[in-house]
């Protein structure tokens, strides 16, 4: 009788998919690393030699699927820079706004005077969301870790091993999936935690506008943005044709400073909220005000706010706009949550949980994007 051998855990390891075993190859292969090198040097490239690849981008998207094609519209800067560069091919494309009722009332002013848009709402109010599904807290991968690992069952125990012990199916131990043990006080929190609040709210709604009108969409993202969006785009370039959901990111080997510099040198409207943009002694580019935009209550990554300044998304929210902020805090219950996050935290990370505005904030710049 031949011998099985076991994995990590004393489980018999189970085959690759093909979706995984053609990854693997591609990773053996250096496809993966040749890919990475290309995009490093289209991220070097300068702005003009940029927009001229992202156009023939845009112009194969429109054509493969004979202008049948949207833009996805969150009103912010970097999807703004995208709707310019559509529109200066094809001044028809409709931008698809999601009102999620989480943007800032500036997005919602500047998607109303956009031309040509459609808005689309989810099924469910935020409130509702947080209620039944949980919070987004830390990050998507972690909320969704710790909602995993409060809610094991006979069909999830290899999620499960996974974000407990960083053991996939195949018994080989992998990074980045394991719950931090800095965050592992969420399994005992008095509320649910989750990742699912982005598909509710944005995603399900999207993917309900394409399957009735046949759109394929162009997305603002960079790869740039996460390692998430990285590995995508190094698997499938910006225009991924056969993915489950076909979508074209012509902006992904942009960065940040080129599309601060396209906005600013093109006068690409976006949002007051974001301020003015100004140029540091190093020739580099800011804004004044906030620097993403995004869904206003969302706490991902809000431990990481310190990165982008001294105050954070909530400090800066009480000043700018301070009825969402109570509406936040008091009325959905947020100050709870986050007074929980810091009470169980280690001192580190509880140090960076803050929502209180402090006294010097009152000299803040971002009074400027009134």
């Amino acid at each position: 009788m031949q011998s099985t051998t076991l994995d990590a855990a004393g489980n018999v390891p189970k085959p690759l998919t093909a979706h995984e075993a053609q990854w693997a190859e591609e990773v053996r292969s250096g496809a993966v690393q040749a890919a990475f090198d290309e995009l490093l040097r289209k991220q070097a490239l300068s702005l003009p030699e940029k927009i001229e690849l992202t156009h023939k981008v845009i112009s194969d998207w429109y054509e493969a699927w004979d202008g049948l094609v949207s833009v996805s519209f969150s009103g912010g800067k970097d999807s703004s820079v995208l709707l310019h560069l559509v529109r200066q091919q094809y001044p028809d494309v409709p931008a698809v706004f999601c009102n999620t009722g989480l943007e800032y009332p500036e997005i919602a002013r500047l998607v109303k005077a956009t031309p040509n848009h459609v808005v689309l709402r989810p099924k469910i109010p935020f409130w509702q969301v947080v209620r039944d599904y949980g919070w987004p807290l830390a990050s998507k991968k972690i909320a969704r870790g710790v909602h995993i690992l409060r809610n094991p069952t006979e069909k999830n125990q290899n999620i499960w091993r996974l974000y407990d012990q960083g053991i996939n199916r195949h018994g080989r131990e992998v990074h980045g999936f394991k719950v931090p043990k800095q965050w592992r006080f969420l399994t005992q929190a008095p509320f649910e935690v989750s990742d699912i609040c982005c598909k509710i709210m944005k995603k399900d709604p999207s993917a309900a506008f394409e399957k009735a009108t046949g759109r394929k969409p162009f997305v603002g993202t960079l790869a740039s943005d996460s390692k998430a969006r990285q590995r995508t785009y190094l698997k499938t370039g910006c225009n991924a044709y056969d993915a489950v959901h076909p979508r074209s990111a012509p902006l992904s080997f942009w960065t940040e400073q080129d599309v601060l510099r396209a906005i600013r040198d093109f006068r690409i409207p976006i949002p007051a909220v974001y301020g003015r943009i100004m140029e540091n002694r190093d020739g580099s580019l800011y804004t004044t005000g906030v620097r993403r935009t995004g869904c206003v209550f969302c706490c991902f990554g809000l431990h990481l706010d310190h990165l982008d300044g001294p105050q954070n998304r909530f400090q800066r929210l009480a000043l700018s706009h301070p009825r969402l902020y109570d509406y936040c805090m008091n009325r959905l219950g947020l100050r709870d949550v986050l007074r929980y996050c810091k009470d169980a935290a280690n001192p580190g990370l509880a140090a960076r949980l803050v929502w209180e505005p402090e006294p010097v904030m009152e000299q803040c710049n971002l009074l400027e994007v009134a």
